[in-house]
């Protein structure tokens, strides 16, 4: 199949899918999860062609997936992980689709769900205690090979796709380019370096050796606004880092946005380990707030950042109706 940007597929029965998994409920070694199988039978569009990804396990890497797609709304809820929160948008092979027209009919009767493809995938899930297996965890080994920056293949395929229109991937072309030279100039006087080799967006180190927190009790639903970006890098140490967690580029291109909060996360998976880690505070994530790709060559995989409370503040109802 040949997927685009707004395509119309249906996802395939539990039996059909079973058909295309080894003995490790995966293909091409990419995990089929359990979290997968509320949407069997569902008609879905294509979100983004998932042909690369941002390597977020051995980090500064672009990997090359085949045949596979993220699909809209389809987010892993993490109910087989032990509640992991990070939200990650599912890569759906296309032998796990088809492809279907605005006009065909939908079908009356949907087939049984087969009692061999949950257990089959819950044995292949938990690797111990507290710890997991998942598309995150797996994609060096689903996503094996690296797409240099210079490779403008993928350039073609982001527009053939409708990942991303022509100017947004010049952008990402020029911007990519001025980050490389940013990386050489570090090795140059400070005179010389422009805002001291950072990359574009330019989030700067922060100077606190303990960093402050905030508790405002934020839930599901509230409104709030993300601060500005010189107000949060005050709350970084030197590693851009607010009690461990990272604030970045992409994550400064939504300051001053409001939105609501979507979730409170307690749990993740670490993507190097499996491990299920629970965060000693939680963090925030926020609806319609994800990486765009904008700073890394238009990456698909629309990470959703997590977000320390001390770097939102509420916004009344009343405010947002003037």
């Amino acid at each position: 199949m040949e997927l685009r940007v707004g395509d119309l597929v249906e996802v395939r029965s539990e039996a059909e899918i079973l058909a295309t998994l080894d003995e490790r409920g995966e293909l091409d070694n990419l995990p089929f999860m359990p979290e997968m199988l509320r949407f069997c039978g569902q008609r879905m569009t294509v979100h983004k062609v998932a042909h690369k990804l941002c390597d977020t396990i051995e980090k500064g890497r672009m990997r090359r997936m085949e045949h596979a797609v993220h699909l809209t709304g389809a987010r892993c809820d993490g109910g087989a992980h032990g509640g992991c929160g990070t939200a990650c948008s599912l890569y759906w092979k296309h032998a796990w689709l088809k492809k279907v027209g605005h006009d065909d009919p939908v079908a009356t009767v949907r087939p049984r769900p087969t009692r061999e493809l949950l257990p089959l995938l819950e044995s292949n899930t938990l690797k111990g205690p507290e710890r997991f297996s998942c598309q995150a965890t797996e994609l060096l080994r689903a996503a094996p090979t690296c797409v240099r920056f210079s490779d403008a293949g993928q350039y073609v395929t982001d527009v053939r796709s409708g990942n991303a229109g022509l100017g947004a991937t010049v952008r990402g072309i020029l911007v990519g380019l001025f980050n490389h030279w940013q990386r050489l100039s570090r090795k140059l006087p400070r005179v010389l370096r422009i805002k001291d080799g950072g990359n574009w967006g330019f989030v700067p180190a922060g100077t606190l050796r303990r960093t402050p927190s905030d508790h405002l009790d934020l839930k599901p639903g509230d409104l709030v606004r993300i601060k500005p970006k010189a107000e949060i890098i005050a709350t970084l140490d030197t590693s851009r880092h607010n009690r461990g967690l990272g604030f970045e580029e992409e994550m400064a291109r939504h300051c001053g946005k409001v939105t609501r909060v979507r979730s409170r996360v307690d749990v993740c998976v670490d993507e190097r380990t499996g491990e299920l880690l629970t965060m000693k505070t939680p963090c925030i994530t926020l609806e319609d707030v994800v990486c765009a790709g904008a700073y890394s060559v238009n990456c698909p995989r629309e990470f959703v950042p997590f977000w320390r409370e001390i770097w939102l503040e509420r916004v009344n109802e009343s405010e947002i109706r003037q």
